[in-house]
């Protein structure tokens, strides 16, 4: 296990560095927002929906137990929220920054994913009759006995998309997200026998889960719907959460990478300071060696040529 150094690393100090290195995945995240805005824009494609098939479209047609303004509540800010306790507990910004940048890459892709196969498919709601035809008289074309709407345009567009359920696959985005990011925290798989461990992080999920059985109840969705959708946000959540922190049985499964790889750093950082001090020692250590070994021989020389001078005084 590397060298643990938690406190030292709070936004103020190294937040910006942080944010620099990934620049590139903020741009990215916007660029997501952007398609996301055009996707529920655009009209989806309106599917044949014969005079016949009406008999399992015709729910009726009420609020929503959740509604939509609810999803990004449930699915971001919630574990924006627990995300935020751990950094005031720990004061680690690359655990914050690497949490916050993959809950919103879960929550993004997952979005744009659900709303591009909404408009694909366009797959009619379990209450598509009543968007349609909201006095209850049904028109059909004469010949191929399609739907001619006499809705509210915008009524009948939502009508469109029910195939997945977006509510399902952003709130498993974001509490699936949660439920992973709360296992490597709390250390769920550490082989000690802690069940309440495990209820912590399904708690997330079952929130997750009656979201999308609110949507079968409110006859939004089929149930096909919300088991796609379901399915899509928890695929899309775990490969965002894998790419920013190890698994949560792995030892170092309580940290982002981007810790573990600055530690890497700073210690391959002091091993190359250390060993650039060593080699000037050597070479500091080898200078002396030179002149203490050149000393002698010029006393030497000077001795010879004292003698020389006396001898030739001698000789005169």
């Amino acid at each position: 296990m590397p060298e643990i150094q938690l406190g030292s690393h709070t936004i103020r100090s190294h937040g910006a560095q942080v944010a620099r290195v990934h620049m590139h995945d903020w741009l990215i995240l916007m660029l997501l927002v952007v398609i996301e805005i055009i996707l529920n824009i655009i009209e989806p494609f309106h599917r044949f929906v014969g005079e016949d098939m009406m008999t399992d479209l015709k729910y009726p047609l009420q609020d929503n137990t959740i509604p939509l303004w609810a999803v990004p509540i449930i699915a971001i800010i919630l574990p924006f929220i627990v995300i935020i306790i751990f950094y005031f507990i720990r004061h680690d910004v690359y655990d914050l920054h690497q949490a916050i940048l993959g809950l919103l890459f879960s929550v993004l892709i997952t979005g744009v994913i659900t709303d591009a196969i909404k408009d694909a498919v366009g797959r009619p709601r379990p209450d598509f009759f009543w968007r349609c035809f909201p006095d209850g008289k049904g028109v059909f074309h004469p010949v191929t006995r399609n739907v001619q709407c006499t809705g509210f345009k915008s009524v009948i567009k939502e009508g469109h998309k029910s195939f997945p359920s977006g509510h399902t696959s952003w709130s498993f985005a974001g509490l699936g997200f949660l439920a992973w990011y709360l296992s490597g925290k709390i250390r769920v798989f550490d082989r000690r026998g802690h069940v309440a461990k495990l209820c912590v992080i399904l708690l997330p999920l079952l929130v997750a889960a009656l979201v999308g059985v609110s949507r079968v109840d409110d006859y939004w969705h089929h149930w096909q719907d919300v088991f796609a959708g379901g399915l899509l946000g928890m695929t899309v959540a775990s490969f965002c959460y894998l790419q920013f922190f190890p698994p949560p049985y792995d030892v170092d499964g309580w940290a982002p990478h981007a810790y573990f790889n600055m530690l890497a750093d700073s210690r391959n950082g002091n091993q190359s300071s250390s060993i650039n001090a060593n080699a000037l020692t050597v070479r500091h250590s080898e200078f002396e060696s030179v002149y203490i070994r050149s000393a002698p021989d010029a006393n030497a020389q000077d001795s010879s040529s004292i003698l020389e001078d006396m001898e030739s005084g001698r000789r005169n």
